[in-house]
């Protein structure tokens, strides 16, 4: 324990050794709390079979972790400043690979292919709050073979991936995650638990890919489109977010036949509707375009 990089001791050590300045436009903040980091790698499910791909290892803090759980960690490392230090930091373990590029343009399909035979991986990552939903629709939408994804991430991200209609958080972002997983809150981290303390309170959750997606939709991009375009004007109504749409092709009297297929009121916004409505509303238009 006391030399592992969860010693806060150890942390400040190695940042003041190797003069690291925090990178404001990489959102670093790295995690200093030992029980946090063990609620990570149990949530994930971590064990001597699997291949984890982590986003953004910092210094090495969960990297260290997940290298005594698993049989194999792939960490994605953008700041080059970070590369020696993960050098030193990592050199007692022999199964972890360090790459040194941006997540969002790495062929995450081809690393599970050469580290865990195209078999689903586990996701673990501290991610930063600008870039989280970029990563994790990637991810999803990539055909990536993933198992789960273990994530810290903003509080407020955190509650929006995981809340139904009604919320005030909710929106595309919960309805998206939903379809391709089933998110499960494991831990609320307050900002004392990292260095330097972030401004706001993080969250770790775990999105558990479905195997079957819980809708049948014919055309899942349509289906989006049409979630974007009915959260993009919140305060209107679904029916005018659609209509108002550049990516929504239909007439004015199609997108209300097609509402009222739903059974519900034509002045209904799109933040009352459910992922089964969402794909209804898709099915139906699919079946117009093609009629």
């Amino acid at each position: 324990m006391e030399n592992k990089l969860s010693n806060p001791k150890k942390t400040i050590e190695i940042i003041k050794k190797y003069e690291f300045a925090f990178q404001k436009k990489f959102g670093q903040n790295f995690l200093i709390d030992p029980h946090v980091l063990d609620k990570i790698i149990k949530a994930a499910g971590v064990t001597k079979d699997d291949c984890v791909l982590e986003i953004g290892p910092g210094i090495g803090t969960m990297t260290q972790y997940l290298a005594e759980a698993a049989r194999k960690v792939v960490a994605v490392e953008i700041d080059t400043h970070l590369i020696p230090i993960l050098e030193e930091t990592l050199k007692d373990y022999d199964n972890i690979t360090v790459i040194n590029d941006d997540i969002l343009k790495v062929d995450i399909k081809q690393l599970t292919d050469q580290y865990n035979n195209g078999k689903p991986i586990k996701v673990v990552a501290n991610l930063p709050y600008y870039i989280t939903t970029p990563i994790i629709m990637g991810l999803f939408e990539g055909g990536v073979p993933i198992d789960n994804i273990t994530v810290m991430v903003q509080k407020e991200v955190a509650d929006r991936m995981k809340v139904g209609p009604g919320s005030k958080d909710y929106g595309a972002l919960s309805l998206a995650v939903q379809y391709y997983a089933e998110p499960y809150l494991v831990a609320n981290v307050p900002p004392n638990c990292f260095i330097p303390r972030p401004n706001v309170g993080s969250a770790v959750i775990r999105l558990t890919r479905h195997k079957e997606p819980p809708v049948q939709v014919e055309d899942s991009k349509l289906m989006f489109r049409l979630i974007r375009a009915s959260f993009n004007q919140r305060r209107k109504t679904l029916q005018n977010g659609l209509n108002n749409s550049p990516e929504i092709s239909y007439t004015k009297e199609q997108i209300a036949a097609a509402i009222e297929s739903l059974g519900v009121s034509p002045t209904i916004r799109g933040e009352a509707l459910n992922l089964e409505q969402f794909a209804a509303l898709s099915n139906y238009f699919t079946r117009l375009s093609s009629s």
